[in-house]
Formats: C-alpha cells, structure tokens, sequence
C-alpha cells in the first residue's frame, strides 16, 4: 500500500534532484558515462535547469531517466496524474536512483522529446480529432501542420504554469525564431509556476532567464555560465568569421 501524498498542488519546483539508493551501482552503461554517475550531485530545484554539452556525454540518457522516475510516457506525452510525481518514488537506472521531490505537486505536465514527437502528435490527433475543441493543440490537426509547427502549436497551447516538463531538444524541431517563440512559453510557464529540465544544444535557448545551466562533458557535470559554454563560443565564433571556421573544418 502506497503512502499517503501529503503534498498540496502548488507552484513549483516539484523535483529537487535524484538520489542514490541502497542498490549497488553495477559496472557499464549508463554509469560509465561520468555526467550521469554524477547525477546525484546535480542539483535540479530551479525554474529552469539546462543540460549542455556534446552529442554522447549523458543530457538523453539524464532526461530519459528523469521522465521515467517521474512517470511519463517513455516516447513523451501528458503524465497521468495517479503515476506522475508519486509519493513513493520510482527508482531508475537499474533501480540506483529515484528523485527527490518538493513539499509541492504540478497540476500538469509533459514529456517532449524531437525523436518520437512524430508518435506523441499521432496519438494526440487520434484521441483529439473527434473532440469539438481542437484549440488545445492550435485549432488542427498535428499532422496538419509542419514538423515544427506542430511542435510549438503543442507547447504554446499546452505549457502552462504549476507543471512539470522534461524536453530533450526541442531544438531539432525549431527553426530559431521557433525557439524563440519556445523561450517566451517557458518564460511565461516559469514565472506561473511551472519547473522546466531541458537538454538542448541551442544558444537560443540556454538563454532562458534565470536557468541554473550544467555543460556535460567526458569529465562530468559541472554548472557554466551561458558565456562560456562551447555551444555558445562556438557560435559565436562561427558568426564573427565564417570563413575560417569553414576553412579549418574542410582541411581537417
């Protein structure tokens, strides 16, 4: 039997970070990847928390493993409010970590990741096309509407505050006034209450104010300013003087 949930709903933060257990941590993947060992030291209790870093040093594997502790679906979608954020928490990652959670529950939430968006918009459109309201997702059909419009449409119409959101790229879907527009959602969310982990390689969005940003690298985690992250410099560098990083690109 499950222990009673003495939290109230409220605004966030709703998740303060991930813990170990009392399992062992067994040798191999995931726990080879030095930023997820690391992921009991993270902490996620802000507003907004970016993940940072290059293709392979941990963000989908962090993600993938906060949505699943938390109870959402595993290619993305809307929580069930019964399995989302429980009061005994779900341990993941070969049951090594579970989160920690707030005095406070979201009302809401979702789960976006760019791989399998195609499949949430397929299963959103089937559930929704014979409701009278379509204005949750825009006033059409997902699959009546670009990629990325569809992607925004969705979380124009859906973030909203006193919720919980994991994004994995969201970026990959989004042209950059997309992003853009996706930042001024989860400013407008944030500021309503609502908690935001995001990993994403967008300059664009590691803007978002007020964000506690970590760059993952072969060595771990580590908190950055928006400044010095490599995706940040690295654009910034590219912008300043094409040539040469195009040059230096071709010869290598």
């Amino acid at each position: 039997m499950r222990p009673r949930d003495r939290r109230s709903f409220g605004r966030g933060p709703y998740l303060a970070g991930l813990a170990r257990t009392d399992k062992a941590w067994g040798d191999g993947h995931p726990f080879d990847v030095a930023a997820v060992a690391q992921l009991p030291q993270l902490r996620l209790d802000q507003p907004v928390t970016l993940l940072a870093g290059e293709n392979g040093t941990g963000k989908s594997t962090i993600i993938e493993a906060l949505a699943a502790a938390l109870g959402f679906p595993e290619q993305g979608g809307e929580y069930e409010r019964s399995g989302a954020l429980p009061a005994t928490p779900r341990p993941v990652l070969d049951e090594t970590l579970e989160p920690v959670l707030t005095a406070a529950k979201p009302r809401g939430g979702y789960f976006l990741r760019a791989e399998s968006f195609f499949n949430v918009a397929a299963y959103v459109d089937e559930q929704d096309i014979h409701s009278p309201d379509l204005s949750l997702y825009g006033g059409r059909p997902l699959h009546q509407q670009s990629h990325g419009e569809s992607f925004l449409a969705l979380a124009s119409h859906r973030f909203a505050g006193e919720s919980m959101y994991i994004l994995d790229e969201p970026e990959a879907a989004l042209s950059a006034t997309s992003c853009l527009a996706l930042l001024a959602v989860i400013a407008r969310a944030t500021a309503a209450g609502a908690q935001f982990v995001i990993a994403t390689h967008s300059p664009i969005l590691l803007a978002a104010p007020g964000a506690r940003i970590y760059e993952l690298d072969a060595d771990g985690a580590a908190p950055c300013s928006y400044d010095a992250l490599d995706a940040v410099r690295l654009m910034r560098g590219f912008l300043d003087a094409p040539d040469r990083y195009l040059r230096a690109a071709l010869d290598a």
